[in-house]
């Protein structure tokens, strides 16, 4: 039986019984379609303090950008009411620089050989893999996330396996696609050694507009001007049967589609990126026109972007206004992050 054949297997099982979640654990993951969050029981970690400056130096072009005022939020209002996507507010960014790209496995694998960092993944001992790209025994499944059960909490998924036990991001050659089941938190770390930090929310936003006003998309307003896919999300009937027309069931190598007016790739679709904010619904309303940086707290952390498996009949959030969040220690296998620098 093939990879695939065995994830679908799999997933119709799953989608069909309840196997419950995490049982008898002292982990859970809550209900989340986009991707499910991780409630930790209280741990000792590795912080970015513990962390040296990386010993080679950072060989990324990171896009310098000048800073300015751009509109932030959805200017359509076709965002989720809970996602806190308006009022529409006029925001000013100081300068700063920011990567083309997320973090690969290429790199976040020189990163773990500089300082042996062990991820919250790792110490939790699995992570949320999407049920078409499982690949792991059968005694490795643990469950899958209540109200998204395409969601399957798989032993031995890590950023180096991001499929489970039998698969590894060299073996597979994803050394150019983003490194997932990376939790807020490992992405501070990594940030700290490299030299950089996660960027706001609002510079997220601003630089994924690549000083372009009001559009839906990094390219526009249509999703697929003159029917040609411009981003990875997902296709065809969700979450069973993906039509593939993008080339891609799962992440991408980064640079796959063309780059956004700064040259920024993948802002859409792709993986979840991580910001620094805090998230909450009703932050829009109060937010500070120079540099807001969220709220000073909360119990999930920003994520933007959309991912490969976003879909328009239930997640239509690769928009350049869309909002998630997810908890600082959750794992899953379609968020990773970019990062800025002053």
């Amino acid at each position: 039986m093939s990879e695939l054949q065995y994830g679908v297997q799999l997933g119709r099982k799953l989608l069909r019984y309840d196997l419950g979640t995490y049982r008898g654990r002292t982990t859970s993951i809550m209900e989340h379609c986009c991707s499910p969050s991780r409630t930790p029981p209280r741990r000792s970690e590795t912080t970015s303090s513990d962390i040296r400056l990386g010993t080679q130096p950072d060989a990324r072009k990171y896009i310098e950008l000048t800073g300015g005022d751009f509109l932030m939020g959805d200017p359509f209002d076709e965002g989720y009411r809970t996602d806190g996507e308006r009022p529409v507010h006029r925001v000013e960014v100081a300068p700063f620089a920011i990567a083309p790209t997320t973090v690969t496995n290429e790199e976040f694998a020189e990163f773990v050989s500089d300082t042996g960092f062990v991820t919250d993944a790792e110490h939790f001992g699995s992570s949320a893999v999407f049920h078409l790209a499982v690949n792991a025994p059968v005694s490795d499944i643990l469950g899958r996330a209540p109200g998204a059960p395409w969601w399957i909490d798989v032993r031995g998924a890590d950023w180096a396996h991001p499929g489970g036990s039998r698969s590894h991001w060299m073996e597979a050659g994803l050394g150019d696609h983003p490194v997932v089941h990376i939790s807020w938190r490992d992405a501070v770390v990594y940030c700290s050694w490299a030299g950089g930090r996660l960027p706001t929310e609002a510079e997220w936003e601003f630089s994924a507009r690549g000083g372009q006003k009001g559009r839906r998309y990094p390219w526009g307003d249509e999703l697929t001007p003159d029917g040609e896919d411009r981003c990875n999300i997902w296709h065809g009937r969700f979450p069973e049967s993906n039509t593939l027309s993008d080339g891609f069931l799962t992440t991408a190598p980064v640079r796959s589609f063309p780059g956004n007016d700064f040259g920024l790739f993948e802002v859409a679709g792709n993986v979840w990126e991580w910001c620094a904010d805090w998230f909450s619904p009703s932050y829009y309303r109060r937010s500070p026109r120079q540099n807001p940086l969220g709220p000073r707290d909360g119990t999930s952390r920003v994520t933007r972007g959309g991912s490969y498996l976003c879909h328009h009949s239930y997640c239509n959030r690769y928009r350049l206004a869309a909002r998630s969040a997810n908890t600082p220690e959750s794992s899953t296998g379609n968020c990773g992050f970019r990062m800025v620098r002053q």
